[in-house]
Formats: structure tokens, sequence, C-alpha cells
């Protein structure tokens, strides 16, 4: 310990302490006279022995090593701002694009114990992850506490809440009361849900949101006990939900509600609408829990073979179901972001490469000097450290602007359904990844000049400077950097390509309507208000009455569904006359008004649209499209005339098909076209609608007349996302992953091919300059300066089509893996429409690659044709 201390107290001491050495030094000489100063020994050396004996000599010369890095870099600043500036941008990327996997994939939820909480549905052939019935849910509950300590489900809510002002729409979630205690949340204020909240009958109660309770109650206590009106019932506030609670699946959201009354649909077992989610028994695992559910499913598929036949469970860990559709581009992205920093560290070694060429008489020197190959060892990795570390600082800075700015880029619409990225920062996980790049970064650069330090030509680099083999060398190690940079180059402006041409076809794929001139709104109908079929049947006619009326509309029309949303909203079907199987024939329906088709422009194949005639009183029709039509009826076959029913074929739920219409795309844009049943409004009212107008001018500048128009005809209606139908569609999550995705690789294929050019110039310009006495010496004997241009030009076209090549081979399997990302729900595929082996994408890509390689090489080229042979040789 007094030995550490003694060193500690010299190290902070040092330089009074070497000057009492020097005095002291001083002073005995003077005494011991001239003859005693022969035996007085070396003053050097002397001191540099109570130096080692005072302190680290190590920590001295890791001082001197750095203060001589910091000289170097200082008296090279165009290296050192180019070196620096090139690896800080490969860092910033792909630090950033981690900070955004960490957040979404890598950061536990924000839950007690979230590795045992997991999504549960019902499965079908046609649908892996299906809402639950009320009723299986309660047998599935039952059946499984063994496997699950806990089960709940959930739904998606907007009520209509009623304020000074009139009435404002209110996102909320309504669930059983344990799924608070489930996620293991415990409000803010108050008091959770207990069991009494969900029975039927008892006084409604309902928990405020954080930020809800601020912007409704101004973060007041009192707002505790005071009652809040939500669809004409009165809800009692018991608590205040903590200011971290998230609840992705449902997004942005002001209230939870129990569910406490069942709507007519969840009295019945096969109105599927709510989702599951449930925590493990500890030690179970998800795939325990699959096969427990799937035998449950079996169980009741068998007790209840109307409802139930073909039904089976799907579990997964609600990690996944949050964020499974954003995994495959975050995954893409990071890939791609590594690619880049390749590509500069790259960049930076072949920098290094030139440098060390040019330093490799100095290091001769230094050698002859007495440094060992230690030393030299030792100062070259000292000065990749501090270029990792200066790179490291300013990429870790810059990616907190490149992570503001990305945030910037998702809509306020999808950042509620993300509130992992609310946390998006540095954390020791994203340190450790910078730290961890930068010193990875420090490694390349401490090898590749190690390749050309002199331990063994000493001779030869004091005589020539290794000036006659120079060239040759470089070309053998500098060219490889040059070529990776081109392949990772290739494969990234491939992989753009591809993504850009994917989101092209899905912006243009066949929708089945004209989705210009649409403005569209949706519209909550209060149930008090509107309790029966004919009450909303009346407000229906009185709204397309009053939308129609507007000035500039050209048609307006209503509908259960948008288009180009989702295949939701299904029912199940048989057709009469039809054998059948036992299985399930499901399609989504949408509720129509008369001129629903009329208005998006699709176009009917047999048949007739709905007419006026088509009344609550009429006969039941229905429309199908050409899907249901080409896989229910056989070739030749007219569906028109024909029956439709429900699973049981209840005479009942028969219904007259009265039209065919080309397939209107109801799903997402990349989704498969899938049959659809559409059934007259007037003859299946609901208590929500969307309104749909079709007008001459701007769509966006219809929309706050159709919003006033609306609260016009009742003031208590509620107005909720009013937006043109292309704003939806540009809108949309796969739209966005898809424009996102393409966007950013763009960003990098385009750093990567601004450096693999720079790279390129780097090699080609600094091998023409190995080569001027060569260039001279064939000028001087009569070559022609475009001999000269072939002759640098093919060595960048080498280097060039060696890249391209080996660049093709990384985008296919690159494009491979892109083919083969995304989920059960579709929504997570980055190519559409697009093979990964695209012919016009690579032949393009390959192109202008070799356009930027040609003009990068062609300068260097040019400066050696224009090589003075007398001038070269006398240089020389």
């Amino acid at each position: 310990m007094g030995e550490l201390l003694r060193r500690i107290h010299y190290l902070l001491h040092r330089r009074r302490m070497d000057e009492e050495l020097q005095s002291e030094m001083e002073f005995h000489r003077e005494m011991a006279g001239r003859a005693g100063q022969r035996s007085f020994g070396n003053t050097l050396r002397l001191r540099e022995q109570s130096r080692e004996a005072w302190g680290w000599v190590w920590l001295d010369r890791l001082g001197q090593d750095l203060r001589y890095a910091m000289r170097q870099l200082s008296h090279n600043r165009g290296f050192a701002a180019t070196a620096i500036g090139v690896l800080g941008l490969g860092i910033c990327a792909s630090v950033a694009l981690f900070a955004f996997v960490d957040a979404a994939l890598i950061k536990p939820l924000p839950y007690t114990e979230p590795a045992r909480l997991v999504a549960v549905y019902e499965a079908t052939t046609t649908c892996p992850h299906c809402n639950l019935s009320y009723a299986d849910f309660q047998d599935w509950k039952k059946a499984s506490p063994a496997i699950v300590s806990d089960f709940d489900v959930w739904t998606s809510r907007v009520f209509l809440r009623k304020t000074a002002d009139g009435i404002a729409p209110a996102p909320a979630l309504r669930a059983t009361t344990g799924l608070l205690h489930t996620l293991g949340i415990t409000p803010l204020l108050g008091r959770g849900f207990t069991a009494a909240d969900g029975a039927p009958g008892k006084p409604h109660t309902a928990l405020l949101t954080y930020p809800a309770w601020q912007r409704i109650y101004n973060s007041k206590g009192s707002a505790l006990g005071t009652t809040v009106t939500l669809d004409d019932t009165v809800y009692t506030i018991i608590g205040v939900l903590p200011r971290s609670f998230s609840f992705a699946p449902r997004g942005t959201m002001d209230f939870v509600v129990p569910i406490q009354a069942l709507s007519v649909c969840e009295q019945r077992r096969g109105c599927h609408n709510l989702y599951g989610v449930a925590r493990l028994q500890p030690g179970v695992s998800t795939e325990s829990a699959l096969a427990a559910m799937t035998s449950i499913a079996a169980g009741l598929e068998k007790q209840y073979p109307a409802s139930n036949r073909g039904q089976g469970a799907a579990v997964i860990s609600l990690n996944e179901a949050i964020s499974g559709d954003i995994r495959p581009i975050l995954l893409t992205l990071l890939g791609g972001a590594v690619l880049l920093l390749l590509i500069a560290t790259a960049n930076v070694s072949g920098l290094l490469l030139v440098r060390a060429e040019s330093r490799r008489r100095e290091m001769a020197v230094r050698s002859a000097l007495g440094a060992s190959p230690a030393r030299l060892l030792r100062q070259v990795t000292t000065e990749a450290l501090v270029l990792a570390f200066a790179g490291g600082v300013l990429g870790s800075a810059a990616s907190f602007a490149l992570m503001a700015i990305m945030i910037r880029l998702i809509p306020q619409s999808m950042l509620g359904s993300m509130p992992y990225l609310a946390g998006l920062g540095t954390n020791w996980r994203v340190a450790v990844f910078a730290a961890a790049v930068s010193l990875l970064s420090a490694a390349v650069f401490t090898l590749t000049p190690m390749i050309r330090l002199p331990f063994g030509h000493l001779r030869d680099e004091l005589a020539e400077g290794g000036r006659t083999s120079a060239g040759r060398m470089w070309r053998r190690f500098g060219a490889p950097f040059v070529v990776v940079e081109l392949a990772i180059a290739m494969t990234l402006l491939a992989g753009a390509g591809l993504l850009g041409k994917s989101f092209y076809r899905l912006l243009h794929v066949p929708l089945g309507y004209d989705a210009t001139h649409l403005a569209t709104v949706s519209i909550a109908i209060p149930d008090s208000l509107y309790s029966t079929g004919a009450a909303q049947i009346a407000l229906y006619h009185r709204i397309l009455e009053g939308l129609n009326s507007l000035p500039g509309v050209q048609s307006a029309a209503l509908t259960s569904d948008l288009p180009t949303q989702c295949n939701c909203d299904t029912t199940w079907f048989r057709i009469l006359g039809k054998p059948w199987n036992g299985t399930h024939n499901e399609a989504p329906q949408r509720d129509v008004s008369v001129a629903y088709f009329s208005t998006l422009r699709a176009r009917i194949l047999r048949g007739r649209f709905f007419t006026e005639a088509d009344k609550a009183d009429a006969p039941p029709v229905a429309i199908i499209n050409r899907t249901l039509a080409e896989r229910y009826f056989a070739p030749g076959e007219d569906p028109v005339g024909q029956t439709i029913g429900n699973s049981d074929l209840a005479p009942k739920s028969f219904r007259r098909i009265v039209g065919v219409i080309d397939d209107v795309r109801e799903g997402g844009l990349s989704d498969p076209a899938a049959p659809v049943v559409y059934y007259p409004l007037d003859q299946d009212a609901e208590d929500y609608a969307y309104a749909v107008l079709r007008t001459g001018q701007s769509p966006e500048s219809m929309l706050p007349a159709m919003v006033a128009e609306l609260h016009h005809i009742d003031p208590r209606l509620g107005t909720l996302d009013p937006q043109s139908m292309r704003q939806l569609i540009d809108g949309s999550p796969v739209a966005y992953l898809h424009r996102s995705a393409a966007w950013l690789a763009a960003g990098f294929a385009v750093l990567a091919l601004l450096l693999g050019a720079i790279g390129l110039y780097g090699v080609i310009a600094y091998s023409v300059g190995q080569r001027r006495r060569e260039i001279g010496v064939r000028l001087a004997l009569g070559a022609q300066r475009s001999a000269v241009y072939r002759l640098v030009l093919a060595e960048a076209g080498w280097l060039t089509s060696l890249g391209i090549g080996l660049g093709m081979l990384g985008a296919v399997g690159a494009a491979t893996l892109l083919a083969s990302s995304g989920t059960a729900s579709n929504r997570g595929q980055l190519l559409f429409a697009v093979h990964a082996w695209d012919p016009a994408v690579l032949l393009t890509v390959a192109l202008l690659l070799a356009a930027a390689a040609a003009l990068a090489s062609f300068l260097p080229a040019r400066r050696a044709a224009a090589v003075n042979p007398v001038e070269a040789l006398r240089a020389e």
C-alpha cells in the first residue's frame, strides 16, 4: 500500500519531484568535482532509473505515445478530418439503428416479468392470429390454470365523451378487470379494478391514463371520484395510471374501462372481437402453453362443432406480438448500417495504408535509433485508438441527431402503437455497442498499417524508402479494401433498388377502385340515441342527404369499413346447394349504402349494384366479389341468383346474390385479394360507419365541410380521422414500413456509393503516383497518351468488375433474406412483387456503380496521361 501511495504521489507531483531530482543531481555533481563526475554516470540514464523507481513507466510512455499521436494527426489535418469524419459517419448510422433495435426488440417490456407474458389467439387456416370469443375465453381460462396464472382479454373502443363544448371522441381500452394485474401495473393514484367492477349491474368505473389526466383534469388529484359521461353512460374515475404505462397493442388512449355488460355480439360464441393476454406459470414455456391451448381448442371444437370447427390456438410472446411487424425492417436497416460501417472502416484502413507507405522511412529511422518492434506496434496501436475514439465520440454524438430526425419521420398516429420508442436514447447497451464498434475499428486500424512496418527490411527502407516495391505492395494490400467497398456498395445499392421498386409496386397495386378525389371520415354513433336498426337507418339517410348537398360533391356513401385497411370483420358463410366438407368459409363482411360502389367507381362484373329498392323490409340480398365467385363457384357458373347463408344455413340468414363486382382491395396493400361479401346498409345497420365522399376538387379541402355537416345533422355524433383516401393509403402501416425502409436504405446506398467511389479514387490516384516513373518511361519511349488512359482505366475496371461481381452475389443473398422476412400478418415483409434476383434492378445499379467508378478513376487517368516524361525521369 505504501508503494502504491508513493507512486500516486509521484504521479500527482511529477514536475516538482523532477525539478527536485535535477537540482539534487546537479548539487552532487558539483560536490563530486570534475574527477568524480566520470564515476557519477550518465545523467539521463540516472533520471530514467529514478522515474522507474518512483512511478509507472508504462503510464509515462502511454502519455508520450498519445502526445505523439495527437501531434501526428494535427500535422496531417486533412487525413485526420477525413478519417474521423468517415468513421464517425459509419458509427453514427450503426449506433442510431442499434438504439432503435434496442428500444423495440431488446429492451424488456415495461411490465412485471415480461418474459412470462404471452398473447393468445384463436387460429384458423385463413387467420393464424384471430380474435377470441368471450365464451371461448371463459372456457380456455377455466381449463388452463396449470399453464397460465392470469388470463385476460381486451378490445379497443372509442367512446363519445360529453364535454362542456359538446361531444369529443375518447379512445379507450376495454378489458377484463384483471388485465392490469396480469401486466403488473399499479395505479399512480387511487385504486385498480376489482372483480366487482366487472360484475353486471354494478356502478361503472374507469381509470384515467396519465396523458388524459394531464390534459382533461390538469393533473389534479381531485379527478378521483369525479364522473365522466362516455356514450351516455356515467363512469366514476377511481384511479390514474402511472406515467410510464403504455399498452402498445391499443396505442393512444384516454380511459381504461372494465368489460361489464357483454354486447349482443359478445354473447355469441361465434363472435370474435377480443384479444387475449396471459401470464405463464413459472417454468412453463410458450411452446408448452401453445400445446395446452391447442388441446383445449380441440376439445371445444368437438363440444361446439357449429361455431368452433377448424378453430385452433396460437400463443406467442407479448413482445413478439407488439414488435413483430417492425422487427424485419429494423434488423434490415441495422444490417445496412453495419455494411456502411464496414465501408467506412475499409476506407479509413485504405487511408492508413497510404499513410503507412509514406511513413516507412520514418519508422525505419526510429527502428535504427533503437525503437523496438513492440515500441513501433504500440505507437501504431495508440494512433489507431485515438482515431477510433475520436470517430466514436463524433459518431455517437451525431447519432442523437439522427435518432431525433428518424423519430420525427414517424407519423404521430403510429407512434401511439410504438410506446417503446419513448425511451429511445443512450443506455448501457447502446454505449457498449458504440464502444465495441469503435474498438473493432481500432483493431482493424492497428492491423492495417502493421502490414507495412519495416521489421525485416531496415537497410532497404533506409536506402530507398521501399520506393521500388511500394506500388506493388499497395496493389496487393490496398486494392482488396476497394473491392470490399465496391462489393458492399453494390449490395446496398441493390437492396435500396429492390426496396424502392417494391414500394413503387406497392403503391401501384390494383385497388379495384379510383382512390383519387375521395374524402373519408369515421362516424361514431351514440348507442343510447340510435339503439334500433330503424333509428340508425334513418340517421344514415339524413347523413347521405346532408353530404350530397355539400357544394362540389359528386356522390356520397357509407360503409362499415373503408377499403384498403384490413381483411377484418369477417363472417362465416355457406352457399346453398354446394357440397360442404365441414370447414368454415370465412370472408370479410361489409355493410354499404346504395351509392357505395359507384362512389368508389368499382366495376360490376355480373348482375347489378344495390338499389333503393333493397330496403329493410325487402328480400335480403348480397353482392360478392370476383375472388369469392371464382373460389366457390365452378367456371362458367353464374353466382347471380344463388343463395348465400350463415354456417348453419339457417333460413333467416339466406340472401340472394344480385351482383358480382371486381375485387376491391379490402385488406392491406400487400395482402392478397380475399373473398368479400357486401350487404346493403339498410338491411344490416351498424352503430358506426365511415362516410366516403367523391368530389371534383381536392378531397382534403372537403374534410372540414364534411365534419361540420355531420355535426350540423346531429351535434352528438363523434367524428374521427378525417382524411383523404390517398392519405389513408400512403399512411397505412405497410406503406410506411416500405417507404421508410426504401428511403433509409437509399440513404445508406448513396453514402456507400460515395465512399466506394472515393476509395477507388484513392487507390487509383496512389497507384498512379507510385507508377509516375514507369509512365514517364513509357511516354519517353513513344507510348501514346491514350495507352496511358487504357492502362489506368483497366486497373480501375478490373477492381470495379471484381467488386460488382462479388456485390451481385451479396445482393442476391441479402435480397433473399429480405424476401423471406416478415410475419404471419404479412406486414413485415419488405419485398413485394419483386424477385430477389430482379435483373432490371441488378443491371441498373451495376451500371450506376460502374459509372461512378469510371468517373472516380478518370481523374487519376487524366493526371497520368498528362505526365511530362522529362520531369518525371528527372524527379526520380
